[in-house]
């Protein structure tokens, strides 16, 4: 008596890649965990083909599928398969050898290599939405190719990763509300329209920008503590009038965009377009709008005695320490009491404390 096969039927595109065949597959959702059993978790890492499932990432990317359903993004799952396994093309056309079915014995072994987490979190999810497992995500399949090929491929897929430069996420961030605030600030002001760096958040010596999009967030987000539960308009506009009001003060960073001064200079010979100022003139706003929200922009104009070049003798021990500009919390309080002192405002006891004190600052590694 002849026993039939029990098999997968998948629908896969042939490809080579380094000289080796492998397949391109759509999977549903709700097979991942029957195709890619967990079994891993004993294992030594020596004889894993992939690193230990971090239990602790897979709440947050489920979270992250069930609350964008009609928007969510993964990339594939790469993984090898252990059994005898039948391509069968749809034609015998050049091009039609390339596409067909692929047949996979139920009793063959899946292995991720790249993937896991995101099979996981694709588990989780299904137990609150259900509906999520006829939607699919593509799995690139290899035949069997031993452990140590396995962990080759695992170390050659996650070799060259880079985590987004935090700016680049700011900019590219439609969910995140303050994102959208800030984008929107600076789009609306002419001196951060042009001398903001929205891909990088650290300037080469070379670069013609004076700030970065991820310092500019943050002082925002600052100046509008008070106001984080305002319609975004009203915090936009907020923002908008400030930063152009603290820009007609600080006329050096007008010199740059009319390329009278380039920004390479500006930032080697003045403070004010670093972080630890921006950080500062943050705070500052946000103090100032609170204690006199009808004449704040008025009172702005103190900014013009400040002296922002980097030889002022009240930047060392305090924001320059050892030749570099500091980017500790402690300097950043210290500079936000230094520039209440020009507008009149009053001064925490920390603040006091610190202005009175003030050398001996340590460099935030």
């Amino acid at each position: 008596m002849v026993i039939p096969a029990f098999e997968y039927v998948l629908p896969a595109i042939r490809g080579i890649q380094a000289g080796r065949e492998y397949y391109v597959s759509m999977c549903p959702v709700r097979l991942l965990p029957k195709l890619f059993a967990r079994h891993d978790e004993e294992i030594p890492p020596e004889l894993r083909a992939a690193r230990s499932l971090n239990q602790s990432r897979v709440p947050e990317m489920a979270r992250y599928i069930l609350d964008h359903p009609t928007n969510y993004t993964f990339s594939a799952i790469t993984a090898s398969i252990d059994g005898d396994i039948t391509f069968e093309p749809i034609g015998k056309e050049k091009e039609a050898q390339k596409m067909g079915r692929l047949r996979v014995p139920m009793d063959a072994q899946f292995t991720i290599t790249d993937g896991q987490h995101r099979r996981t979190a694709f588990e989780l999810a299904l137990k609150e939405n259900p509906e999520l497992g006829y939607e699919t995500i593509a799995v690139i399949l290899f035949l069997d190719i031993g452990l140590k090929h396995s962990q080759q491929m695992f170390l050659d897929l996650n070799r060259y990763g880079v985590h987004l430069d935090s700016s680049l996420t700011i900019l590219y961030d439609y969910r995140d509300e303050k994102a959208n605030l800030v984008r929107g600030v600076i789009k609306d002001v002419k001196v951060l329209r042009i001398l903001t760096d929205t891909e990088r958040s650290r300037l080469s010596s070379r670069s013609g920008k004076l700030f970065t999009l991820n310092t500019i967030y943050h002082a925002t987000l600052a100046l509008l503590a008070d106001y984080k539960d305002s319609p975004i308009e009203q915090q936009i506009n907020l923002a908008v009038r400030y930063w152009n009001a603290v820009s007609r003060y600080i006329p050096d960073w007008e010199q740059v965009v009319q390329r009278h001064v380039s920004a390479s200079e500006m930032r080697q010979d003045y403070v004010h377009s670093h972080a630890i100022a921006l950080a500062g003139l943050g705070a500052l706003g946000a103090c100032l709008i609170s204690v006199y929200p009808d004449s704040w922009e008025e009172r702005l104009e103190g900014l013009r005695q400040v002296d922002w070049s980097r030889s002022n003798p009240d930047w060392e021990g305090r924001i320059i320490v050892r030749g570099e500009i500091s980017k500790s919390r402690m300097s950043i309080n210290w500079m936000v009491g230094y520039l209440k002192g020009f507008l009149g405002l009053a001064l925490t006891l920390e603040e006091e404390g610190l202005q009175s004190f003030g050398m001996g600052v340590e460099r935030s590694k």
